[in-house]
């Protein structure tokens, strides 16, 4: 069931309900049922010392009926899933999908304004659950990947709380594969596995369950180059969060503590030495590799774009990772901080800022440990580049990352059009281990200068049109720390779209002039 066909769905027999010609009675209405299980010998029998299974299940109904004196008609559209069944965000190797993107109800638990509800210690509490968005500030860690066509979706519960200016999102999510009888434990496979995979002698061999391949021998990753979270179709089985928020005049204050738990595997392989052998992960170790990250982020203005100074807008946060990454090494001093400033006077703006992810120095780190910080689950095409080379899918530099950038932007009422440059260096030292490199040989920090540029014109109401160009002049540096080579790529690279999005509201009535 797709979003979309359940708006058309809405608007249409909201529209036809309201037309008075039509002599019949229709009905729309919608569930959503979540049922948290612990199975531990339900059907049958347990094995002895198996661990239980826990899981969150979900239903969304879509109930529309028609009835007239000589017509009774109904559909029910449904979707039953188990949370993190499917991944938080699909890849190209998925395909075409449809699919529920968001599925949830809000149910108020405490209103000051509403007399009828006694609970009075909190001005406003209410319960967010089912498959949602998770959109915080600027999504820097926590966002939709909107730019995305699949986007980014949860499925979560969140408790938010108001009280005297102060705003307190409390959420939790825990992942499962399946609700299926015979299933025992919590052990949970991050990824849409294939249903089958060729091995090294080019046979096809089945997956078996809970088994995840990978494209080197011994387990290497398919991509070796730092993939962060952001660009995995899901990591975590579980997380627990803290977002603490609150403005103070024109500043805004913004805290967030995020707990993601993955599950822990072993290298293993599968196949014969007739058929060969898939090498991967296998997702059956009890136990899980906590990260908690943390920080705080302060924004605000001040003035107005029509005055000497111009409007300005700043921004400063500092973020910090600590306990063991997804494949279980310890994280020492991980951070992210950072800075900008937009001034605006009249229909433009100008600003610079500066951004550092630590990565690992090659000199100084030790086996099982890591410095590299992780962005956790944001947007990372708003942030470092439009042209997406860091904390994708593509992956990113160990050394972590540098961003250096000036933006300029014209707002317009109907035309906007910006334009960004960023110079990307290492954050930590890396070493050139090409064969024919001395040893010891540092690689130069530079990875590159990005420019972007984006226009945006609104047709209308409902349909703008946008166009970017991009370019990207990197390094030998960029190329080595992304793809292992040296001297084998081009080191110019571009890229351009044309965008229509149409946004339609179904229910809105253009205003009518009343003539005297």
């Amino acid at each position: 069931m797709n979003i979309v066909f359940t708006r058309l769905a809405l608007a249409g027999a909201t529209l036809l309900a309201l037309t008075g010609h039509l002599r019949a009675q229709m009905s729309l209405t919608g569930q959503l049922r979540t049922r948290t299980e612990l199975r531990h010998g339900l059907g049958n029998l347990a094995p002895k010392e198996s661990p239980a299974a826990a899981f969150t299940s979900q239903r969304t109904r879509l109930n529309f009926g028609y009835k007239w004196d000589r017509v009774n008609f109904g559909v029910t559209v449904q979707d039953v899933r188990v949370w993190g069944q499917d991944a938080s965000t699909i890849s190209n190797a998925d395909g075409n999908r449809l699919m529920v993107h968001e599925a949830w109800a809000e149910l108020t638990l405490a209103n000051s304004a509403d007399t009828t509800i006694k609970f009075r210690p909190v001005q406003n509490l209410a319960l967010k659950i089912g498959r949602q968005e998770l959109v915080y500030d600027d999504v820097r860690l926590l966002g939709n990947l909107d730019w995305l066509q699949q986007a980014r979706r949860f499925d979560a519960a969140l408790l938010k709380a108001q009280h005297m200016g102060w705003a307190l999102d409390l959420g939790v999510g825990f992942n499962q594969n399946t609700d299926a009888f015979g299933t025992v434990g919590t052990y949970y496979t991050p990824a849409n596995v294939p249903a089958s995979a060729l091995s090294n002698k080019n046979v096809t061999l089945a997956i078996p369950v809970g088994f995840l391949p990978t494209s080197g021998k011994g387990g290497a990753p398919v991509v070796t180059n730092a993939v962060s979270t952001n660009g995995q179709n899901q990591q975590f089985k579980a997380f627990q969060m803290a977002y603490l928020t609150r403005k103070f005049n024109q500043t805004k204050f913004s805290a967030l503590v995020f707990k993601d738990d993955f599950q822990r595997y072993r290298i293993d392989s599968i196949g014969s030495a007739t058929a060969g052998y898939v090498y991967g992960r296998r997702y059956d170790v009890a136990g899980i590799n906590s990260r908690v990250t943390y920080g705080a982020m302060l924004t605000g203005q001040f003035g107005n774009a029509s005055s000497g100074l111009g409007k300005v807008q700043w921004q400063a946060f500092g973020y910090w990772q600590a306990g063991s990454d997804r494949d279980g090494l310890t994280i020492k001093k991980a951070h992210y901080y950072g800075a900008n400033v937009m001034v605006q006077k009249g229909l433009l703006s100008v600003g610079p800022g500066y951004e550092i992810l630590s990565g690992n120095n090659a000199a100084t780190i030790q086996a099982g440990e890591t410095s590299r910080f992780d962005p956790l689950y944001g947007t990372p095409h708003k942030h470092w580049g439009y042209m997406d080379y860091f904390y994708v899918g593509t992956g990113a530099p160990a050394g972590g990352l540098k961003d250096a950038f000036l933006k300029f932007k014209y707002a317009g009422s109907r035309l906007t059009t910006t334009f960004d440059i960023h110079y990307f260096a290492l954050a930590a030292t890396m070493f050139n281990k090409m064969p024919d490199a001395p040893a010891g040989a540092k690689l130069d920090a530079k990875l590159g200068v990005e420019y972007d540029f984006v226009a945006t014109y609104n047709l209308n109401k409902f349909t703008a049109l946008e166009f970017g160009y991009a370019l990207m002049n990197g390094t030998n540096t960029l190329e080595y720390t992304k793809q292992g080579t040296m001297n084998q790529k081009d080191k110019i690279g571009s890229w351009a779209y044309l965008m229509i999005n149409i946004r339609p509201d179904f229910l809105y009535t253009k205003p009518v002039a009343i003539k005297n």
